[in-house]
């Protein structure tokens, strides 16, 4: 009998279990539902008797019995052996199963390309042999495979089965080779009006994969090109603009300009540009956006929160307490297992509303709702900010202090909650402090050591930020917010320019596109006086990001040109983004202008 290899012969071979999990999760994804997951039905009539032959039921028998007695490699022989015999797809399921269990992964696939092989237009056999030599970190051979199962899936789920190949090919150790294979394999849905939108963006997300950022900006252009009203290039553009490519963003404009949120439709990249808005800062389109989105979709739970969130720091508290209502009324209607996470989400800002009407009884109220487990540090930080509003620091800190440790997370958690309340109430001190234990505790944590570097800014330690930045750059080399921080302290206080500059220039290589890295260049270059530079870097980096620091900026080097009437537009513009911002007011302050 044939003897098969085990799996430390063949290299790594995931479990079982999760390898049937992803075929058939690829199948549903491809949507075509593997025949024994199909139920009966007058569509799907109860079998039949068998028409096997007496030798072949007894060939079949002594198979099982072989693989019950330990015997695998006899028993896959001869199930496969009646497997071609029959052209019957059970029978090569059952084999690929048998080789499956005893771990031996050629086998598994030899007998799923045989199966594929006796039956052609076979999703099942391609499905298995797709996952199976994904999971012999054999990606490189997937192409035709991936390409017989895409042109099988029908042409109503087609873009979807091509939007879910990255998530299929996540784990591909080699991310050039599985891009190489998924472009192959798309290429003819690239020459198809109906799939070019998706095959592009399913290309841009691989590319995404292997840190191609480039090559991805180009592929969701193409995809925008090929069909301006798809999503998905545009869901693309947004992941992309995250990532710092900020010229990813007209894509984003024009889907929803071909194809704006209505009634009943797909209004996904909106609600995802939505939250994208508001994570840049940029409220006022945020607002506008989703106040559009809470119009033609009021049934829709999501968008009333992020409305929510920006009312409440718009101070509008009782249309924020409106919105979340809504949103609670909706989760409670759909019932779903989403409903108790959400419903969280929505205590905590109810609680935040009635913080800032300094009704903490109320407050209270909406934090004792809170019983997930998951949640209950989020429900601490909130009650420990109610505390401290109240006078009670010495209190709010103990509470946060004296939280357990239920996950190995929660102890940095602890310390960066802590650390923050003393931050929103100025005790950089403290905060400082906080941060010297937490690096004690964490001493290669180069987000803690960057925040620490932060508050012995705020407190005038300039040789002790530089000397912690330093060993943030130690710690981490890539950590492009260092070199930044670093050189623009060194520049807003006038010392050492030209070193300031080549910090921040270096910022500028490793974060090309980040608009406040530009903010810093712009400001070393009106230091250095270079202001005619100046001015043009730092209205890219204003109108890539609106921002009021980026405001107070552009605005003094404008000024001190002579161009004042341009500076107090700019000026009055930051002041409508943020108020209280201190940079901004102090520059106005300095500078003893009344915009």
């Amino acid at each position: 009998m044939t003897q098969m290899k085990t799996l430390h012969t063949l290299g790594p071979l995931r479990p079982l279990h999760s390898l049937l999990a992803g075929v058939l999760g690829l199948g549903m994804l491809l949507g075509v539902v593997p025949a024994g997951a199909q139920e009966t039905s007058p569509a799907n009539p109860a079998p039949t008797n068998s028409n096997l032959s007496a030798p072949l039921f007894y060939q079949l028998l002594l198979g099982e019995l072989n693989v019950s007695a330990g015997d695998p490699g006899a028993g896959y022989s001869l199930i496969l052996d009646a497997a071609r015999k029959q052209n019957d797809p059970e029978l090569f399921r059952r084999a690929v199963e048998i080789a499956l269990q005893a771990r031996s992964g050629d086998a598994a696939l030899s007998a799923a390309r045989a199966w594929s092989q006796a039956i052609p237009v076979s999703p099942d056999a391609d499905r298995f042999e797709l996952q199976i030599l994904l999971a012999l970190n054999r990606a490189g051979e997937t192409a035709p495979v991936l390409r017989r199962l895409v042109e099988q899936a029908p042409a109503l789920t087609r873009n979807d089965a091509i939007n879910a190949i990255p998530q299929i090919y996540a784990r591909a150790p080699d991310k050039a080779e599985a891009l190489r294979v998924v472009r192959e394999a798309l290429t003819p849905s690239l020459r198809h009006s109906a799939y070019a939108a998706a095959a592009w963006t399913t290309i841009g997300f691989m590319e995404l994969l292997a840190d191609q950022l480039p090559q991805a900006l180009a592929s969701a252009r193409s995809g925008h090109s090929a069909e301006p009203a798809s999503p998905f290039p545009a869901l693309l553009a947004i992941e992309l603009v995250e990532r710092g490519q900020a010229s990813a963003e007209p894509v984003v404009k024009g889907q929803l300009k071909a194809s704006p949120p209505t009634a009943g439709g797909n209004n996904a990249v909106a609600l995802a540009y939505a939250r994208l808005l508001f994570d840049m800062q940029r409220q006022a389109e945020a607002r506008t956006l989703l106040e559009n989105l809470t119009r033609v979709q009021p049934d829709t739970p999501e968008p009333w929160l992020l409305l929510a969130t920006l009312q409440v720091q718009d101070k509008h508290l009782p249309a924020a307490t409106q919105s979340v209502q809504t949103y609670m009324a909706l989760l409670r209607q759909a019932g779903d297992e989403r409903a108790a996470r959400g419903l969280t989400q929505a205590y905590l800002l109810m609680a935040q509303i009635a913080e800032r009407q300094k009704d903490y009884a109320t407050a209270s109220a909406w934090l004792d709702r809170i019983e997930n487990a998951d949640d209950i540090m989020a429900a601490q930080m909130r009650r420990a900010s109610l505390l401290a509003n109240q006078g009670q620091m010495a209190k709010a800190r103990a509470l946060l202090r004296n939280h357990p440790e239920r996950r190995p997370d929660d102890a940095r958690l602890k310390f960066v909650a802590e650390a923050q309340l003393l931050r929103d109430f100025k005790d950089w001190q403290k905060a400082y402090e906080v941060y010297g234990e937490a690096v004690a505790r964490f001493p290669r944590d180069s987000d803690m050591l960057y925040d620490q570097a932060m508050m012995a800014e705020k407190l005038d330690r300039i040789d002790e930020m530089e000397r912690i930045l330093r060993k943030v750059i130690e710690v981490n080399p890539d950590q492009h917010q260092a070199y930044n921080a670093l050189g623009y302290s060194l520049a807003d206080r006038g010392l050492r320019l030209t070193e300031a500059r080549q910090l921040i220039e270096k910022a500028v290589a490793m974060a090309p596109e980040d608009a406040y890295i530009q903010d810093s260049l712009g400001w070393v270059l009106f230091r250095q006086g270079e202001s005619k530079r100046a001015i043009d870097v730092l209205e890219t980096a204003f109108a890539r990001r609106p921002d009021a620091e980026i405001a107070a900026h552009l605005g003094e080097v404008l000024w001190t040109s002579g161009d004042r009437e341009r500076a107090l537009k700019i000026w009055r513009e930051g002041l409508l983004l943020a108020s209280d911002n201190e940079t901004l007011l102090g520059t106005l302050q300095r500078l003893r202008v009344k915009p």
